[in-house]
């Protein structure tokens, strides 16, 4: 096995996942964190030719990313546990499926819990105020809580991408990235959703070379640079909050008007190196190898203007995961899973909680308590029909 590195940065969720991957199959590696070390990130950027994190390094191989499909090739799948069929299948390791799986294995349910990271869309969260029994905390320390509750039942986890769900009578078999099969009794989907990009020509070329969708990945790396965040939600000002303590300036593009909790409005009122833009959209990118600046056209008048900037943050919305379910439940018109009230599909055995779901409420909070409603059923199912 040829040298291993990992360039990270102190608080990059994916970083952490990628570690653990490392770990969990016992590959040794070093680990640079470029939030602390100039040189490093200059070096990471050289021979990655990215701006963000994480990377790893073995030999001549790059991934970027936390990137299951392509650190299985390099370092393997891992072992396989020897299950023919799983009481439950749960898909997603974010709020909604850790807390189902807590629940399930209380419940003596063998259970796998699949997911391509720990902690879902959370993990990206700078500070939670609005949860219980925290004044405040952030994303990722939160999910370490609920991580480390599920390691406590020795629940089995397989940090992997789902590619396809079947049914064969009245049990299911998962396809994974890494080609591998896992059969189950029932299903809970909790897959939640990932980050609405800005559909503009050239975006593609610029993820990871000044666009980012993780600012607690990639933020440390623009400190004293001037950067922008688009979006004029909560979880956009979140970011300009936050970003301000590190950038120079920071530019908040909101399309129409800023609409926030008032106690982050008036944080976001007192910075004085946020700059806001309201009523326009991004029109497009500027740059070559790294993104240079963006092209702001307003809504009303059709005018547009250039800001120079090195990073941009996207908080404009999540899109479901739900692409590999189509054609085995039914989905919305916002591609969300149909469910009633007591997390049911209209397929039986077929459970789904959280963000992925229709149910209107899109807080950590609602989907741990949506991912114990659904095990909770997934239990009375299993007893009911005789499989559990």
């Amino acid at each position: 096995m040829p040298e291993v590195r990992v360039y990270t940065t102190t608080q990059c969720p994916y970083c952490r996942m990628v570690k653990a991957f490392l770990e969990k199959r016992g590959i040794r590696y070093s680990e640079i964190n470029v939030s602390q070390d100039r040189e490093a990130a200059g070096e990471m950027i050289r021979i990655s030719g990215q701006n963000g994190v994480p990377v790893t390094v073995a030999g001549d191989r790059i991934i970027v990313g936390f990137d299951t499909q392509a650190l299985s090739e390099v370092f393997g799948p891992g072992i396989e546990a020897p299950v023919d069929v799983y009481d439950v299948v749960i898909l997603g390791a974010g709020p909604a499926g850790l807390a189902a799986a807590v629940y399930t294995a209380r419940k003596y349910l063998k259970t796998l819990v699949i997911a391509e990271n720990i902690g879902g869309q959370a993990l990206e969260s700078w500070a939670i105020e609005n949860y219980m029994g925290y004044r405040m905390i952030t994303g990722e320390d939160l999910m370490k809580r609920f991580e480390e509750q599920a390691k406590e039942l020795h629940i089995q986890l397989e940090l992997d991408g789902v590619l396809a769900v079947s049914r064969d009578g009245s049990s299911f078999t998962v396809k994974t990235a890494t080609d591998r099969s896992f059969g189950a009794k029932c299903l809970i989907i909790a897959t939640g959703k990932h980050p609405r990009m800005l559909g503009i020509p050239g975006e593609e070329k610029f993820i990871g070379r000044g666009l980012s969708i993780c600012a607690t990945c990639d933020g440390p790396l623009f400190k004293g640079k001037a950067v922008a965040v688009v979006g004029g939600g909560n979880s956009a000002l979140q970011t300009a909050i936050e970003m301000a303590k590190i950038a120079k300036t920071v530019h908040l593009v909101v399309r129409s008007q800023i609409r926030c909790d008032e106690i982050l409005k008036d944080i976001y009122q007192k910075k004085e190196n946020i700059l806001t833009h309201l009523n326009v959209e991004v029109a497009r990118l500027y740059g070559d190898q790294f993104l240079t600046g963006l092209g702001l056209k307003h809504r009303d008048t059709g005018e547009e203007a250039r800001i120079d900037v090195e990073g941009v943050f996207l908080e404009i919305g999540w899109l479901p995961n739900t692409e590999f379910l189509e054609g085995f439940v039914p989905l919305n018109a916002g591609k969300e899973i149909v469910v009633d009230e007591n997390c049911h599909t209209a397929v039986a055995g077929v459970f789904a909680a959280g963000d992925v779901t229709s149910i209107k409420g899109k807080q950590i909070i609602i989907a741990a308590g949506e991912g114990a409603k659904a095990a909770l059923e997934a239990y009375e199912y299993l007893v009911r029909t005789g499989a559990g």
